[in-house]
């Protein structure tokens, strides 16, 4: 792995895992330091990660990790829907005993870390969930697609935290799974759509307060998170 690579692996996992939350200002002086590296390969990995969508850099004014819009939240699920329909679709042909068995177990699983508002722990569940459907439907290329796209949403899931997202209902996964184990590959579709609408009405909740902390800090890029304003629910519910 080259050291660009490894810094883009870094600095990913923590924007998916919210460690570095939505609006936090990225130092490449301080993770050069950190990871032992030059500048360079900091460099080439956050033009990387420019590219996916999960940071965003301006001249002379910084880095940080990218606060979406609401409209492209939208958009982004509109592509997923397409991709989770079909998916749906393929899972309620080719799947297995063992794999409807697997993704009826991940669903309950999602649903009860949901309940106790375990924040980054529902997140993976429900990756694995996801993931798991995406194994039992035996397409490659959906998996390719999917995946390129789960970074996003992970990002957007995490940034609100535990105790955020204890207070916005999730989507249920008992639901879909039954009907992905037991309907037809039309009502597969047609419940994996309605899924991915309610996951959207999710993350936009979630997202509200960074939303409105975007309008008022769009232009404005901060060198430390201890100068920058809280762009999370706490600093709204003050």
């Amino acid at each position: 792995m080259t050291r660009a690579s490894n810094a883009y692996r870094v600095v990913r996992g923590r924007i998916i895992s919210g460690e570095m939350g939505l609006g936090a200002p990225i130092s490449r002086r301080r993770l050069a330091s950190e990871l032992g590296v030059s500048f360079l390969p900091i460099t080439e990995a956050l033009i990387r990660l420019e590219l996916e969508g999960l940071v965003e850099s301006r001249p002379r004014a910084g880095t940080r990790v990218r606060i979406p819009t609401a409209q492209e939240v939208r958009d982004h699920f509109i592509v997923r829907e397409a991709f989770e329909a079909q998916a749906a679709i393929a899972f309620a042909r080719a799947a297995t005993t063992r794999d409807r068995s697997d993704v009826q177990r991940l669903a309950r699983r999602v649903d009860d870390l949901s309940d106790r508002g375990a924040g980054c722990a529902a997140v993976e569940a429900h990756l694995r969930f996801h993931r798991r459907i995406l194994k039992g439907a035996r397409c490659p290329s959906l998996v390719a697609a999917i995946e390129a796209n789960d970074a996003l949403a992970s990002a957007w899931l995490s940034a609100g935290g535990a105790q955020r997202a204890a207070a916005v209902p999730s989507p249920r996964h008992r639901e879909l799974a039954c009907t992905l184990c037991t309907g037809s590959p039309e009502e597969s579709a047609a419940a994996a759509r309605q899924h991915v609408a309610g996951d959207m009405q999710h993350v936009l909740a979630l997202l509200e307060p960074y939303f409105r902390f975007r309008q008022v800090h769009a232009e404005r890029f901060y060198r430390s998170a201890r100068k920058q304003p809280r762009a999370g629910v706490r600093s709204d519910l003050r």
